[in-house]
């Protein structure tokens, strides 16, 4: 999950050189994949498909981010916040 939330914050990163903006929460990280009518888009900044996390979850993206611009995380395999081990929160500004 860290080494996927790095790759996603990488393409996260490049989006704002383009079209001059991180994804808006409602693009999410769709936008790094697809171009639902963004101006001057240039993707795909990834080259697959968003995953889910190791557990089958969806990624969480928050725009804007409590911790930086932008969050990306995952809440671990029980999918709920806080947690410890397995079920510890990912994210981002770690």
């Amino acid at each position: 999950a860290r080494t996927q939330i790095e790759r996603f914050m990488v393409a996260v990163e490049a989006f704002p050189f383009d079209v001059g903006r991180y994804p808006t929460q409602q693009e999410g990280l769709t936008a790094l994949v697809t171009n639902s009518g963004i101006e001057k888009w240039q993707g795909a900044y990834l080259k697959k498909a968003v995953p889910n996390d190791p557990w089958g979850n969806p990624y969480h993206y928050l725009n804007p981010g409590e911790y930086g611009a932008v969050d990306i995380y995952s809440y671990g395999k029980d999918n709920q916040p806080g947690g410890k081990k397995e079920n510890a929160d990912l994210g981002s500004w770690e």
